[in-house]
Formats: C-alpha cells, structure tokens, sequence
C-alpha cells in the first residue's frame, strides 16, 4: 500500500508541485490538497492520509494551530511542517503541538521524500539546522529543569495546560479563575523558569 500524504499549503505553486511529486514517486500517492487550515480540518479527517504536510504561514488560522486540531481529531496522524521559517519560536511550537518533522522547503526532493517514509515508520525527520537547534534548546533546559520544582501547585497546574496549548482564557476558565489572574501567575512562573516566553516555559516543563 502506498503512504498516503495530504498537502496543507496555501501557495498554488508550491502546493501543485509537492501533489506532482509525491505522486510520481513510487510508493507515495498525494490523496488531498488544501489552501487552508479550516479547509483541512473540515474535509481531511475523512480522507485518512497517512503523512501531513503542513505549511506554517497560512491564511486565517495558522499551520501550527491546524496541527494542534488535527491531533485532537485523530491523534495517530503524522504531521511535518514544510516550510521557510527555522526560528526556535516557531519550531518548538510546532513539536509542542503534535507535528512530529519540521522540514525546511529548501529540502532536496529526495530528502523530503525520504523524510515522510520516515516519518510513517516512526521517525521524526528534522533538517540539520532545525534539530540542532533542538538538541541545543533541551541541553540548555537540561542544565536547569530542577527550577520546575519551585513553582506552586496551581502554577504547575496552569503551565501543564500552557503545555497543552490552552490561551490564557481557556485556562481561566478550566480553574475558575479571572484572565488577568491567569496572567499573574504567568509572569511568576516565566520568573521562576528564567524565561520569556510560552515557548520557553513550555520546553522546561517537558523536560522535568
């Protein structure tokens, strides 16, 4: 059977191209394109691929927040975002929202079709540049991942769900709580962790 990919990609170029490729490639066939996120989640859970390929820059709803739905709607799907951007911002809230690959466009047609054979049998393909940055992000976590232990109960309670990627309202409302609240709790917690971001808070706590 060959490995079934879908296309979330909002350049029609770049989109017809990769369906070409993939399709002319033996053991891959391409059973769906999509401009859009919503466009995605609204008709590719029906189509059963087995490897996304997920842009990041998208109209409307971004990539990275269509990866962290389709996890939700069908949890065994593999997903590698294909795309230009390689800051850590946009790479580790990738991985924190299911994508399991990050591959830059760049990438050799060969090597891109190499990364989702091995994605579906298990891999996590990376361009060298993007998993060095990982590597280098978790030692660097690694080095100081005890700072988890000095957050409160509800401060570890609210970064959990930070973890998952709930918004700051969301999390009010898990807990009852005002948005504003959550906020200070937040700003406590990027204090504690020594860092600044949602990014940043959420790497340490996956490394504790």
């Amino acid at each position: 059977m060959p490995i079934k990919v879908s296309i979330v990609e909002d350049n029609d170029q770049i989109r017809e191209g990769l369906s070409v490729l993939i399709n002319g490639s033996t053991g891959f066939q391409c059973v769906a394109t999509y401009p859009t996120a919503e466009n995605a989640l609204k008709y590719l859970p029906a189509q059963k691929p087995d490897v996304v390929l997920m842009d990041i820059q998208l109209p409307g709803m971004s990539g990275i927040e269509c990866v962290r739905e389709l996890k939700r709607l069908l949890p065994e799907l593999q997903i590698m975002m294909l795309t230009i951007y390689e800051d850590d911002d946009n790479v580790f809230k990738s991985i924190v929202a299911g994508a399991s690959g990050y591959v830059l466009k760049k990438t050799p047609p060969s090597e891109l079709m190499d990364g989702i054979s091995d994605l579906h049998n298990g891999g996590s393909p990376m361009s060298d540049r993007i998993a060095r940055k990982v590597v280098q992000a978790f030692q660097q976590m690694g080095q100081s991942s005890r700072e988890t232990e000095n957050l409160t109960q509800r401060e570890s309670e609210i970064l959990s769900y930070v973890a998952k990627g709930f918004q700051d309202k969301e999390i009010a409302e898990k807990f009852f709580l005002s948005s504003e609240t959550v906020r200070t709790h937040l700003r406590n917690i990027y204090k504690k962790l020594h860092v600044r971001s949602r990014t940043e808070a959420t790497l340490k706590y996956l490394h504790k």
